[in-house]
């Protein structure tokens, strides 16, 4: 992890416990992205650096191969957590962790939302034209009607659900949920 400078050392430690501390939270909380503990360490690290770093620096500050540290880097910039940058001079990959955290969170749930509804969306309706077909050809088939209306009112209410889905997925891309819970309320600085 960067080194301090600067600073005395008891003031150092203050720091570095708090930094391991946020860590391991970060560490433990990353399943929620479907991502692991050590990855989610990997975002931490990442996330105190005040400049960005290679491979070779997060292995050897993570005491874990390049293979490993490539294999995580390569999963949190699939998930746009973290982004590859250039600098001047360096001929070697560097990476940077994405701070805005709201547009991280727009965008994993936003792309595994999305990639849901259409699996589902998809699987409704098409039941639902099947259902519908097997109804037309036993018209007069009171048992088979009451059924088929049981499961077509349950398919249709679940395809309102996705609709509903989409345009709250929409928000998440467009930015316009903040509209409705804004990033920032004015906070009193001891309530938080």
């Amino acid at each position: 992890m960067e080194q301090l400078q600067n600073i005395s050392s008891d003031k150092e430690l203050i720091i570095q416990k708090a930094r391991k501390r946020i860590i391991e939270s970060i560490g433990k909380n990353m399943d929620l992205y479907g991502i692991t503990q050590s990855i989610g360490h990997l975002y931490g690290l990442l996330f105190f650096q005040n400049k960005p770093m290679t491979l070779d620096a997060m292995g050897e500050a993570m005491e874990m191969s390049k293979t490993s540290m490539s294999t995580g880097v390569r999963t949190l910039v699939d998930l746009k957590m973290v982004n590859k940058v250039w600098e001047k001079g360096s001929r070697k990959d560097l990476y940077e962790v994405e701070m805005d955290w709201f547009q991280t969170f727009s965008d994993y749930f936003s792309l595994k939302w999305r990639k849901a509804l259409e699996i589902n969306l998809s699987s409704l309706r098409k039941s639902r034209i099947e259902l519908n077909q097997l109804g037309l050809l036993y018209p007069d088939d009171a048992t088979l009607q009451s059924i088929l209306q049981t499961d077509m009112d349950k398919i249709d209410e679940a395809i309102r659900y996705y609709h509903w889905l989409d345009r709250l997925i929409d928000s998440f891309e467009t930015g316009d949920i903040y509209n409705f819970i804004p990033k920032d309320l004015p906070q009193d600085p001891n309530k938080l």
